[in-house]
């Protein structure tokens, strides 16, 4: 049951900062997903997949995973690049 923290990013169709401050502790599946013969779906027995846990900082989940005993790696929130383009780069 190990665990993995990190920091949500932004996606696409966001033009905002809302929420990317946010920690995210998310357990690792232990089980495989497999296909349900009638109807096709995939599913699984392991229901630890589904929790998601938020936290205001990083040091609030990690602090949380080591007080309930939970393995948790921590990955590094990669550096924000900013493109700087001008309109008139799009006619060179």
């Amino acid at each position: 049951m190990t665990a993995r923290i990190y920091q949500k990013p932004k996606h696409a169709m966001q033009s905002g900062k809302a929420h990317t401050d946010e920690w995210v502790l998310e357990f690792e599946q232990s089980q495989a997903r497999f296909a349900d013969p009638l109807m096709g779906w995939t599913g699984t027995g392991d229901t630890q997949s589904q929790v998601r846990l938020t936290f205001p900082d990083k040091a609030a989940a990690r602090s949380y995973a080591e007080k309930y005993g939970i393995p948790a790696r921590v990955f590094a929130t990669p550096p924000k690049r900013l493109k700087l383009q001008a309109y008139a780069d799009n006619f060179r």
